[in-house]
């Protein structure tokens, strides 16, 4: 078990090598929303981070769902 705290609403800059499969390097992201994975990669934690893709300029992209290795995600401290 994890302890993982992600604020809707909060921005989060996710680097490719904190994705599954990256297939376009870092995203910037808007969370919209958040949810376990049932059907993870064995030995591995992930969490599924949905929001609105941000560009470097702040103009909003689609909507899209991005698999984060769970350690990204825990509370600091």
């Amino acid at each position: 078990m994890f302890d993982v705290r992600i604020q809707l609403g909060a921005v989060l800059k996710i680097d490719a090598t904190d994705r599954l499969l990256p297939s376009d390097g870092p995203v910037t992201l808007w969370v919209t929303g958040v949810r376990l994975v049932v059907n993870r990669p064995p030995h591995d934690e992930w969490i599924w981070v949905e929001g609105v893709r941000l560009s470097p300029s702040g103009r909003r992209g689609p909507q899209t769902q991005i698999l984060v290795h769970a350690s990204k995600l825990l509370p600091r401290g």
